[in-house]
């Protein structure tokens, strides 16, 4: 999954950024409100774990800003302000999670998991297409007893195929959430990484497709029995 860090604080940042990384989630971050805006409209992001106190003024107006519009992707709020009214105004301004400055890394990643697996339906079951089968949680893909041992990208992609079965990721959803915008970006790597996948779901017998919809982007699909 690829997550939206907004935190003003270089150091504070970077830690948050390498423990995610280590667990398996993409970070882009983004020091300022305005920057966050940017990101925000130029990538669809599974989740935004949001600082309150930034340079250019208070999270909780991008927050609020961001349900006014509808937009309704999890924001984890990680701030210093812990007085209780603190935590009520940030939860009925639309946070999914209010976590208090110093908070314990493995915590924030599964109360993050907790959050996207409430969101998409997926409590205590697997992503499902065909034979196969994808733990959020582990992330490991399976056909029965059998593992499929795939990259970190090819991971990603299945993912993110996986939470829009029968729907059209556009290309340009596909690059952000496994490169990043700032990511090293060849004009066929999306390509090369879709091909793959494909002949890794054929070759395991998944009774899942990768289609490719020409000039928008793709599509899982369970393969008719």
């Amino acid at each position: 999954m690829r997550v939206l860090l907004v935190d003003d604080e270089p150091a504070v940042a970077t830690a948050l950024a390498d423990a995610l990384v280590r667990r398996g989630v993409a970070i882009d971050h983004a020091s300022t409100i305005e920057a966050a805006e940017a990101y925000l409209e130029a990538s669809d992001y599974a989740a935004v774990l949001l600082d309150l106190g930034l340079p250019d003024g208070d999270g909780m107006g991008l927050l609020t800003r961001m349900r006014a519009r509808g937009d309704t992707r999890p924001v984890l709020v990680l701030t210093a302000r812990g007085a209780i009214d603190a935590r009520i105004l940030g939860l009925n301004a639309g946070a999914d999670e209010y976590m208090v400055k110093p908070f314990d890394l493995d915590e924030l990643h599964a109360r993050l998991l907790a959050i996207l697996r409430r969101r998409d339906g997926h409590v205590g079951r697997a992503l499902q297409c065909g034979a196969l089968s994808f733990a959020v949680e582990t992330r490991v893909a399976s056909v029965g007893d059998r593992v499929l041992g795939l990259s970190a990208r090819e991971t990603e992609l299945l993912e993110l195929l996986l939470r829009r079965v029968g729907k059209v990721v556009p290309k340009r959803i596909a690059e952000d959430h496994l490169f990043g915008l700032d990511g090293d970006l060849g004009s066929n790597a999306i390509e090369v990484y879709v091909h793959r996948l494909r002949k890794r779901l054929d070759e395991a017998a998944t009774g899942a497709r990768i289609e490719t919809v020409r000039g928008v982007g793709y599509m899982l699909l369970a393969t008719p029995a």
